[in-house]
């Protein structure tokens, strides 16, 4: 990549073959020929996702094109100098041309056109492509906010292609302009900063996450029942945290793999080594998160569980309390029948009834009352029922 090519002109012919490659071969509708009009300005739409366009020459800025087609004109005029352009979300005929002019790979053009792809690093030739995912902290919703970017890097050029809020690239560029010494290393000192940039933004969001652990594990043993949703989001978000940091850490051992062979600075070298070092801290960090999410999870459950045997234990204890009760109410309810009962029978009043002129008939009734309810008591005794 230390290898600065010669710049031919775009050709028409190089631009059809790119069309092809990323889009269906489906010749256009025919259009009605327009009356001629004067001539008009640049359609604005052609700058709408160009974020910022500048030409370098020994670490300093020479010009700020407003378009690309104005980059690519002082580009040529300027072969010692270093483009370094950022798109935020580009259309297709903007990376067509960005592609026909730099001679970009079909593959990386068409990963570059879609979000979601994975973290990468791929050489082409003698241009790398890199996708990297940002992340960032967000306070009010406590949640992990995460970007993609996509970087092309060539012996003369930087491409960015951003898609998602993170991370800030201008704080990049003005970073990197106060520090020409740094700038003038090329493009492979820009990929160093957006490198580092995207890694330093990791450290909001681990301490984020870190917090949010010590919460949910106050709120575990408070035994707050929302806490299950809030640990099964952080563990998703730990899920996409843990896919952006992981395969940087062997994008940049690929890296380092290549100095020797790509020439690269030594000064560059140890920064990027340092690039590595906090990536594989911040890669640890979040395996060990994951890990104390899902050993909280467990740990909640277990508690929901006791719980809930409690609950249906204090159940069990008040229905068995509600049964002895209602064996005590029944019990003497049937013993205080039994005298209600004798009473009635010998309350009809029939003439013919033999007892009603007997002289031992009401201390006959009265001891048949006692007798009932001794032997009704004797037996919910033994029973255990009063």
């Amino acid at each position: 990549m230390s290898q600065r090519r010669a710049r031919p002109a775009p050709k028409q012919a190089m631009k059809s073959v790119w069309r092809r490659a990323v889009t269906p071969s489906q010749p256009p509708a025919p259009q009605p020929p327009e009356p001629a009009s004067p001539p008009a300005k640049p359609d604005p739409s052609e700058v709408v996702s160009v974020v910022q366009a500048a030409l370098y020459r020994d670490g300093v800025r020479v010009s700020t094109p407003a378009t690309l087609a104005d980059t690519y004109h002082e580009l040529r005029d300027q072969p010692s100098g270093m483009a370094w352009i950022g798109l935020a979300r580009p259309t297709e005929a903007e990376l067509l041309s960005l592609a026909a002019e730099f001679d970009l790979h079909p593959l990386s053009v068409e990963d570059a056109m879609e979000a979601h792809q994975r973290p990468k690093l791929e050489r082409y030739g003698d241009t790398l492509f890199v996708v990297l995912r940002a992340a960032r902290y967000l306070d009010a919703p406590e949640e992990v906010d995460f970007g993609e970017l996509h970087v092309f890097v060539g012996p003369d050029f930087v491409i960015t292609v951003r898609h998602g809020a993170a991370p800030d690239l201008s704080a990049v560029r003005r970073r990197m302009e106060e520090t020409p010494e740094l700038l003038k290393l090329g493009p492979e000192a820009v990929l160093y900063a957006i490198l580092d940039a995207v890694v330093d933004g990791y450290e909001p969001v681990v301490a984020g996450v870190q917090i949010d652990i010590d919460e949910i594990e106050t709120e575990v043993f408070r035994g707050d029942p929302a806490v299950s949703r809030r640990i099964y989001e952080l563990s998703r978000e730990m899920v996409e945290f843990q896919r952006a940091t992981r395969p940087l850490v062997g994008m940049l051992h690929g890296l380092m793999a290549g100095f020797s062979k790509y020439g690269t600075d030594e000064e560059l070298q140890r920064y990027l080594r340092d690039v590595a070092d906090h990536v594989t801290h911040t890669s640890e960090r979040v395996d060990s998160f994951r890990q104390a999410l899902t050993e909280i999870l467990t740990v909640n459950a277990t508690l929901v569980t006791q719980q809930q045997n409690a609950e249906m234990r204090a159940l069990a204890e008040a229905g068995f309390e509600q049964n002895e009760e209602i064996k005590k109410i029944s019990s003497w309810a049937a013993i205080l029948f039994a005298p209600t009962l004798v009473g009635t029978v010998y309350g009809m009043n029939f003439r013919h009834m033999p007892e009603l002129h007997w002289v031992l008939g009401y201390p006959f009734a009265i001891a048949l009352m006692g007798v009932v309810c001794a032997s009704l008591y004797v037996i919910f005794k033994r029973r255990d029922w009063l």
